[in-house]
């Protein structure tokens, strides 16, 4: 079976324009011809459906309860992108019952015959189930912008993440830049603090451009792709898919969906 890749954006603080480049990453990969599924794993502020313009009738919530399956929560939208609403509900996912958990990695594997990436968009901060999610994804996209606490908060997620859980690669996204310089340098200050304290490799994913396009798309509940298609900011997003889409591929474990969700539900109890 051909192995899906998981990809985790996060970036520490919020307001960075994570969710942003989560949707639009997302539906770039689906021009791409890729078959893709956004989760939103915000699990007490989901966004996702709100930058689309969705409304969620069911989410993971219901799921977990064996309600229904995880085909009867996905959302299809722009393109053929097919999107999993965050569960509210349900605070953390290190609290699930063993009955809840095979549940969850059931759910899952049905999904593996129709999907080629998973973007999870996580939540802001360094809570539980932020770590969880990265902590299960192949790769990680942290995305920062040129504010100190920006930084910061970049920095503790990544040293959280090397000190105590042993990862060490991470992809580093400049978002909202006035030049292509900007993002360079503001990657090149990051890795000079991350590389000097932490045993991490930091990789450069590119810049995203500080977009007028980006802020009227959200105002208008689209995604800038979708509304703007030549802006800036959507040739930076294209730009980024096909980075991804030209990362290998981790083959640990087949690269099949329920060994993302076996990570994501042990990474705790591991512990």
């Amino acid at each position: 079976m051909k192995p899906v890749q998981v990809v985790a954006v996060t970036g520490g603080k919020g307001g960075v324009g994570k969710t942003n480049v989560s949707v639009n990453l997302s539906l770039a990969l689906v021009e791409a011809n890729k078959r893709v599924i956004l989760m939103d794993a915000d699990l007490g502020l989901a966004n996702v459906d709100i930058q689309l313009g969705i409304k969620a009738e069911k989410t993971l919530a219901e799921v977990m309860k064996g309600e229904c399956s995880l085909r009867d929560v996905l959302i299809t939208t722009v393109g053929g992108l097919k999107v999993i609403p965050a569960a509210s509900g349900v605070q953390s996912l290190t609290q699930l019952s063993p009955a809840e958990n095979a549940g969850l990695i059931r759910a899952f594997s049905e999904l593996d015959d129709q999907l080629d990436v998973l973007v999870i968009d996580t939540a802001a901060g360094i809570s539980e189930s932020v770590v969880s999610f990265v902590r299960a994804s192949q790769e990680i996209i942290v995305v920062v912008c040129d504010e100190p606490s920006s930084i910061t908060d970049a920095y503790a997620l990544v040293k959280l993440l090397n000190r105590d859980f042993g990862i060490q690669r991470f992809r580093v996204l400049a978002n909202m830049t006035r030049t292509p310089e900007e993002g360079r340098n503001l990657y090149n200050k990051f890795v000079r603090v991350a590389e000097r304290f932490l045993d991490v490799t930091l990789q450069y994913a590119g810049d995203v451009p500080w977009d007028e396009a980006v802020r009227k798309s959200a105002q208008r509940q689209k995604a800038t792709l979708e509304t703007y298609p030549s802006s800036k900011a959507a040739i930076a997003y294209r730009k980024l898919a096909q980075e991804v889409l030209d990362w290998p591929i981790n083959r640990q474990a087949s690269g099949r969906l329920e060994f993302f969700v076996e990570r994501l539900l042990m990474s705790d109890s591991a512990d």
